[in-house]
Formats: C-alpha cells, structure tokens, sequence
C-alpha cells in the first residue's frame, strides 16, 4: 500500500454481516479484510436467519469482485472507490501478549490492524466494528476506531415522531375541520413549518382542540375521531391517531415506536383482524434474540415448544382482543379458525423467509432489533395489497451491535419521512398500568 493521505479501514466480522455491501461505503479509501474474518463468516453461512443470509451474500460479493485477482496484492473496487486488500494471519505479536493472552478472533484482528498501522506509517489506520469492546481494546493499543455510520440515524432527538401539538390555531379553522367531513385546505392554516404527509396534528385554540391528519393526496386537513377497532378502544389521543393511520387504505407502510405498555402490537394486530376481509393473510412475526448467551438449542423440546417463550407476547395481546368478547363470540370463533386454517400466522421472523408478501397485512413486532438492511430487505419484497407494521422500542434493544441510532426501525422512520405511502407515530403514554408506567420511566 502506497503512502498516501487516504485513510485504511480495517473491517471487523459484525460489519460484513451488518451492510454485505459495506465495502462499498468507504469513498476513495482502502479496506483491509482481516482473514479471520472469512473464516468466522465461514461459521454463519448455513442457515435461514438474517446473519446466515449476509454471510452468504457477503462471501458471493467478494468472490465475484475478487474474481482471479490477488486480494492480498489489492483489488480495485470501482471508480470512485480505493483498494480491498485481503490480510493473511501472522503470528500473534508478544506486544499484545501482555494485555490480551488469548488469540481471539477479536484480538487476531487487532493484531492484523496493528501489523497494517506499522507497515503504512504515513497513513490513518481505522479498525471499523459494532462491537463497542473491541473499539475500545482498539484505542488502548494507540489504533483509531470507528462504529460503522453509514445507516444511522445523525440525530436521534431530532427524530421524527409523527404527531406535534400546536397551539394558538384560529377555532374558527377548528370549527371548520368538525363541520366540513372533507377536510380543510392546508393552506388556509399557514402553518410556520412543513408538514409531513401523513402527519397527525393536534390543535389547539381557545378552548377547543381536534384530532387531525394530514391528507397529502388531497393536501386537506382531515378530522380524527376515537372509535373502537375489533373491540380494542383507544384510550388516549395517541393511540386514536395511531389506529386512524393502521386503518387508513392509503398508508401501506407504518412504523409504531415507544416504550413497553403503549398499545403499539396491539393495535396493530386489532387494525389486521378489523381488516381481515381485505387481506388473505395476516402475519405477525417478532426476530428471535435471546436475552442471554443461551441459543435456542439450549431449551428443550421440538422447534414449536423451543420457539413458544418467544413468541408468547404475540399470542398475549391475542389473547386481550380475545377477552373483550365472549368466548362463544363469533369475533373469537374468526379468529381460532384464522389461526387454525393459518389465514392468521404467528411466527418467528426468519420462518416466513421466502414466502410471499403480496395481498398480507404484516406486522413485525420489536423491529428495534433489526438491522436497516433486514428492514429494506422487508420493504423491498412488498407486493400488491399489502400493509407492513414494525412496532419498537428503539430505546430498548437487545441486540448487542445495534443501538437507538443504527437499529432498522430509526432508519426506516428517518428515511421515509414525507412519503406519501408512509405514516409513523411515536406513542409515549403507556396505558399497561400505573407500575408499568413507573417502572418504564425510572427503571
């Protein structure tokens, strides 16, 4: 590698199975892929989960640009783009030795970066990784570390939420929207700041206030009013709005964000179930991440009995639309015979890889744990008729190379802002119960 002031980013595993198509993301720069890093890929290829996919995809994208070139002598990526440079193993160095016995992948890697940082001295070295520890061991040896930024979110305050208050609205104009069915020209309003399609208002003025939505079609301010959606009530502005969004025909993609307890799946899943006759099926699914190192492999039983803790809050929130009928209710006799005849699917996200998303309402539930590649992967496979939900927490995610700034469900939100097809909602009361309320905000 020749001196220069172009910067050397050295890749670590995580980011190849983040973005396969990272290494095309870094400009004019060069990469270095440490070896370790094909072989812990090597470990990820078999498979159905998302990772097992990016594995896959990653290695094909490397042999194809690879090809019969020398990637350790450097490989030209494009124009506009610098060198790939694939590092054999060496041995591990008794510098490191002393802070780092064990020869990790990890620390093989960082043994790599530092070979790369003392053979290119006029130049930035930078190890690239989602895993917070190893940028951090990275600095302790003198070696600049970055996450990986190209699809997070720059500023999570600023963040859209779907829904703003404002006040001081002429009631005259209030009064307009509750008399006129149509809706009320958004110019007539002259609002100081751009309004998103799809965007919920509430307004305020003298005393009187409407719940509204943004038609970006007709360019109309439209009234919202409350009303019970397969026995499910809103019991709060927000969760009126929300419903309102899931109901509306014209919205195909919708994101619900907020913390435990604000009705986000299961008003979701009462808007499928209202609009069950509109839709042939009706997908509920969740990714599986497990809240401690244990695998799926460690619980006991068969696939459905290993996978049923997981997917148990799904089937609780069921089970609340369930218990606003009776049960000889012919609401609960539809849905045993949806789930029976599997016109209503509850099931781990990675089952229904492959399977057709045309005429299907789907509902991805704690999408915060999904990557922005996952999510467009999503996206991208919608066919007609079809209305997809990610639900979340952004704040509360449980993979380990994921955080409120670079999870799929904040990009999404971020990325599709003001399109014409797409609503979000942030929910921030929790209606659960006082304890849960409390324990959201304090613990």
């Amino acid at each position: 590698m020749a001196k220069s002031n172009i910067k050397i980013f050295v890749l670590d595993t995580n980011v190849l199975l983040h973005d396969y198509k990272c290494i095309y993301n870094f400009q004019d720069n060069d990469i270095v892929i440490p070896i370790v890093a094909l072989e812990e890929l090597d470990k990820f290829k078999k498979g159905n989960d998302t990772l097992n996919f990016n594995a896959r995809e990653c290695t094909r994208e490397l042999d194809e640009l690879i090809g019969k070139a020398d990637p350790v002598k450097g490989i030209a990526i494009g124009k506009g783009h610098g060198k790939l440079y694939l590092a054999l193993g060496q041995k591990y160095p008794d510098s490191m030795k002393v802070s780092f016995p064990e020869p990790t992948a990890d620390h093989r890697i960082l043994a790599i970066a530092e070979k790369v940082s003392k053979d290119n001295p006029g130049r930035k070295v930078v190890v690239v990784s989602k895993d917070i520890n190893l940028r951090v061991k990275a600095k302790s040896l003198g070696i600049a570390a970055e996450d990986y930024t190209t699809d997070k979110v720059q500023n999570i305050e600023v963040i859209y939420k779907g829904i703003d208050t404002i006040d001081n609205v002429n009631p005259e104009l209030i009064n307009k929207i509750y008399q006129d069915r149509a809706g009320v020209s958004i110019d007539e309003f002259k609002f100081s700041r751009e309004i998103f399609a799809h965007e919920y208002l509430i307004l305020k003025g003298d005393n009187k206030s409407a719940l509204t939505h943004y038609d970006p079609f007709e360019r109309r301010i439209n009234l919202v009013e409350k009303r019970k959606i397969y026995g499910i009530e809103p019991r709060n502005a927000e969760q009126a709005l929300a419903l309102d969004a899931l109901m509306r025909p014209e919205i195909n993609l919708i994101s619900l964000t907020g913390k435990a307890g604000t009705g986000k799946t299961l008003l979701a899943v009462a808007a499928a179930l209202q609009q069950a006759g509109t839709y042939e099926q009706i997908f509920v699914a969740r990714p599986i991440i497990p809240l401690t190192n244990q695998d799926l492999g460690f619980l006991p039983g068969d696939v459905k009995e290993k996978i049923g803790p997981y997917m148990m809050p799904l089937f609780d929130n069921l089970g609340v639309i369930k218990h606003q009928f009776g049960a000889n209710s012919k609401e609960v006799h539809k849905i045993d015979e949806m789930l029976k005849d599997e016109r209503l699917v509850i099931t781990p996200l990675a089952y229904i890889r492959g399977r057709s998303l045309s005429n299907a309402f789907f509902i991805i539930d704690e999408a915060q744990n999904l990557t922005p590649h996952e999510v467009k992967t999503i996206v991208t496979r919608a066919g007609e008729n079809v209305k997809i939900v990610f639900t979340g927490d952004i704040q509360q995610i449980d993979s380990p190379y994921l955080d409120s700034t670079s999870n799929g469900l904040s990009y999404l939100t971020d990325k599709m802002k003001g399109q014409n097809l797409f609503a979000h909602m942030n929910l921030v009361k929790g209606e659960r119960s006082a304890l849960a309320e409390l324990a959201s905000d304090l613990l």
